[in-house]
């Protein structure tokens, strides 16, 4: 009987090869000819029987994929179906230490013949799948699919992260055969439900990437990529070819031509952690996990593909991208992901070289087909001007969404490449004030031409335009800025100089030609050019941009708006603010809009969230703090899956969702947690209800992961090795194992810690006066030291140090306004007291 074990042992060692090292395995069975293969988070199983294929995906313990057509490398011509999971013979298998290998993989008929080698590559962390592809003779296929993954049901995974900042989010996918492709070859899949995640990266060289996003006749979400030579188009609609989402069919991209010869195609696959990825923290006083959601699916779905990123969602009949949105690169602070601000970055590039004319108009919209476009003025690329008139909006929001942008990313490069485009954006409708009084004209001269002129559409706003005025004051100083930044000091001045005309005329009674109305105590949306009042009816976005830009900086007028839009909210008991609180006079719309309340004359549209949110921190948070929640209260009920909502029965209306639904939590990011990425550093100006009191954020800027805690009496932000505690509004940046400390909203930073220590330094900042600068260091790990620079002082003044209350030495300020000086870390990690006071002459 021991004999006979021993040779069954042996025979079985024969027929099935094990080898494994760190928590990788590779496993061998010659006779089922199936082969698996994991790490420690991602298993694969592999049929090589007349076939190659994987026909079991296993991520974090779950199975995703479990049935034979998983993976394959699949083409369709006009006349078959073909693909690695079909042939006529076995694959050769050849294994090494963390090596999988399959050859002679033959697919394809003799005239679509196409030849692969299979690689997988593993490690601890990926499984790499290289694909060599070898095609004899050109042909063209109708679909491509390299490869082709199929998830077992389209609810293993509610969304998936395309490479550029977008979404396709799972449930639009509403019935069997919707598809949606995208020019990306990586997606991050995801569940909320279990925190289980996957991403895949498909890449080859030389070779434009794109995929798409299936839900099967069978119930499987199908992923699949597609190379080509050149960018992929669409095969729909007959006449644009822009249509990005279909339903019934899958068929979404063109047919292309599969060249001859030889690629190389690299397919990585990751886990992702995606509990762990999606934990912003700890959210005191509010929903965290709400929050999360909301700006994980809502907030993304405006991005409708690479290059074309804008509030209406993708899977509308249309899918418009509006260019008069001055909100898009803002949402980018809550979204927090690098991806999408640096597919922002390529979206405003791509605008730049194909959305502005020559004479600086920004063209205000894109859209699948030209339905939505005033005759004659759409694009071969697909932007045109909007039927309803032309949209002025689209001018400063260009510009002020590149601002926006820079400040989160800091690319100066970058911004500088668009400087051209923003000068011509602004001298656009710089030129529009043909009175002088720095109030730009909108392109008809009284209402009853019919024409809109703002994100209003149907509001015939005409001539001085309060909404548009409002915007070009916020684009001017923005931009002024920046223009400082790149050495152009004479337009820093023009603009500002504009900027404060602009905003004097603005300030003006209606009597006097500009939009206060004295007896309302508001701001009215436009004046015809007789000097007529119109809008007269307290339109929520024109007063929330007076006093979010800083237009209304009298506390009074601030108070006498918000004041009077709540006092409305709670007599209506409204759970977000409607676009008007009163109606339009008859006339000054598109008819259908009457009676009031209905649509642009009177409904709920969210997009104006963040506005209205910042309107209310610095005033009275605890309101800000109470229509944010109404938001997550109402996302948890609907999903906030409708354009608008309607005003008598607050009822989710319209075709569309809206990215800008998630805009009061963006105003939740920037406005009561004060996050505002600048250029240069990280602005922390919180405005905290008191019961949000303790919240601890997890944020990532410019690539360091950071831990900002949030309390009533101070506010800290905590890097790798490095932190900084004030009370009071500050800024902060790590460089490099550098700390820089900017008081309140300078410029420059007025402390600089540089410590050579293998230690943590934590600063806490008392007081930072030219006259006397106070600190607290706490420092651990071995004795060390840190170099201190103190700037912003008085030039040529002498100074006393003084270390824990003692005087120890005399400092003199440089020319400049700094001096340097360096202090011992690890005193038996007592904290120690740095003060720099100014010595009385």
């Amino acid at each position: 009987m021991k004999t006979r074990l021993s040779v069954i042992s042996i025979f079985c060692s024969i027929l099935t090869a094990i080898s494994s090292y760190g928590q990788i395995r590779i496993i061998d069975s010659p006779k089922d000819q199936v082969i698996k293969f994991e790490n420690s988070h991602i298993g694969f199983t592999l049929n090589y029987h007349n076939r190659c294929e994987i026909t079991k995906l296993v991520v974090n313990g779950e199975p995703v994929i479990t049935s034979a057509g998983g993976m394959v490398s699949e083409i369709r011509t006009a006349a078959d179906t073909f693909s690695t999971g079909r042939l006529t013979a076995s694959p050769l298998v050849e294994t090494g230490t963390g090596r999988v290998a399959l050859k002679n993989i033959r697919y394809g008929d003799e005239g679509s013949a196409v030849f692969e080698t299979w690689t997988f590559r593993l490690s601890e962390t990926d499984i790499i799948w290289e694909i060599d592809r070898t095609v004899p003779s050109a042909f063209v296929a109708e679909e491509t699919a390299f490869p082709a993954v199929r998830f077992s049901n389209i609810g293993t995974w509610e969304g998936a992260n395309t490479g550029y900042g977008g979404l396709a989010w799972f449930y639009l996918f509403n019935e069997k055969l919707c598809t949606y492709g995208v020019h990306s070859g990586e997606a991050a899949f995801w569940n909320d439900k279990t925190g289980n995640g996957l991403k895949i990266k498909a890449s080859a060289a030389g070779q434009q990437t794109a995929s798409k996003f299936c839900r099967s006749a069978s119930d499987e979400l199908v992923w699949s990529v597609s190379l080509s030579e050149k960018e992929m188009v669409y095969r729909y609609d007959s006449d644009t070819k822009r249509r990005r989402f279909i339903r019934k069919k899958t068929d979404v991209w063109a047919p292309v031509t599969v060249p001859a010869g030889t690629t190389t195609e690299s397919v990585t696959f990751s886990w992702l952690n995606y509990r762990e990825e999606s934990n912003r923290g700890n959210l005191v006083g509010i929903n965290g996990g709400q929050v999360s959601r909301l700006l994980n699916t809502i907030a993304r779905i405006g991005v409708i593909d690479a290059r074309l990123f804008g509030g209406n969602s993708w899977h509308t009949p249309y899918g418009p991208v509006c260019l008069h949105e001055q909100y898009i690169g803002q949402m980018g602070i809550a979204i927090n992901d690098p991806q999408y601000i640096e597919g922002y970055k390529e979206c405003l590039d791509y605008y730049r070289d194909h959305a502005i004319r020559p004479d600086g108009r920004v063209i205000s919209r894109w859209a699948y087909d030209n339905s939505d476009a005033m005759a004659g003025t759409a694009t071969p690329e697909g932007f045109y001007e909007a039927q309803w008139g032309y949209l002025f909006d689209s001018n400063p929001d260009f510009v002020i969404n590149v601002a926006d942008l820079y400040n989160q990313c800091g690319d100066l490069d970058w911004v500088r490449n668009q400087k051209a485009a923003c000068e011509a954006a602004l001298e656009y409708l710089l030129q529009r004030d043909s009175d002088g009084d720095q109030l730009v004209e909108m392109m008809t001269n009284d209402h009853s031409e019919r024409k809109g002129s703002d994100w209003i559409d149907i509001i015939w706003a005409s001539y001085e335009n309060a909404f548009i005025n409002a915007e070009l004051y916020q684009a001017l100083n923005l931009w002024s800025d920046i223009e400082q930044q790149l050495g152009d000091i004479k337009s820093a001045e023009r603009y500002t100089a504009f900027a404060g005309n602009l905003k004097k005329s603005f300030n003006k009674s209606t009597r006097e030609g500009g939009f206060w109305d004295e007896k309302n105590q508001w701001f009215v949306h436009w004046l015809d050019k007789d000097g007529s009042v119109h809008g007269n009816n307290l339109v929520v976005p024109v007063n929330f941009m007076a006093i979010a830009y800083g237009l209304c900086d009298q506390d009074s007028k601030k108070a006498a708006i918000l004041d009077r839009i709540e006092s409305q909210m709670q007599k209506e008991n409204l759970f977000a603010w409607p676009i008007c609180l009163y109606t339009y006079e008859p006339g000054e719309g598109l008819e259908y809009q009457y009676p009031f309340p209905n649509y642009e004359n009177g409904d709920i549209f969210l997009s104006w969230g963040a506005m209205g949110v910042e309107a209310y921190a610095g005033y009275k948070p605890d309101l800000a703090l109470k229509y944010i929640q109404n938001i997550l209260t109402r996302y948890e009920q609907d999903g906030l899956a409708f354009q608008r909502y309607g005003r008598l029965r607050q009822d989710g209306l319209g075709d569309d969702i809206l990215a800008g639904n998630s805009l009061a939590i963006v105003g939740l990011y920037k406005s009561i947690y004060g996050i505002n990425p600048m250029y240069n550093r990280l602005l922390l100006n919180p405005h905290l209800p008191g019961k949000m009191d303790g919240t601890e954020l997890n944020y990532t800027f410019r690539g360091e992961r950071l831990k900002i805690k949030l309390e009533k009496t101070a506010r800290s932000v905590r890097g790798y090795r490095l932190e900084v505690k004030a009370a009071r509004e500050f800024g902060v940046r790590f460089d490099r194992g550098v700390l820089e400390y900017f008081e309140g909203s300078a410029n420059t930073a007025c402390l600089v810690a540089d410590p050579k220590s293998d230690g943590t330094l934590s600063l806490e900042i008392i007081g930072c006066e030219p006259d006397e600068l106070h600190w607290i260091q706490n420092s651990t790990g071995k004795r060390g030291t840190v170099t201190y620079i103190v700037s912003n002082l008085i030039p040529n003044q002498s100074y006393t140090l003084y270390l824990d209350g003692r005087a120890r030495k005399t400092l003199l300020a440089s020319p400049e306004g700094y001096l340097q000086l360096k202090v011992k870390t690890n005193r038996q990690f007592r904290p120690l007291s740095l003060k720099i006071v100014k010595r009385e002459a």
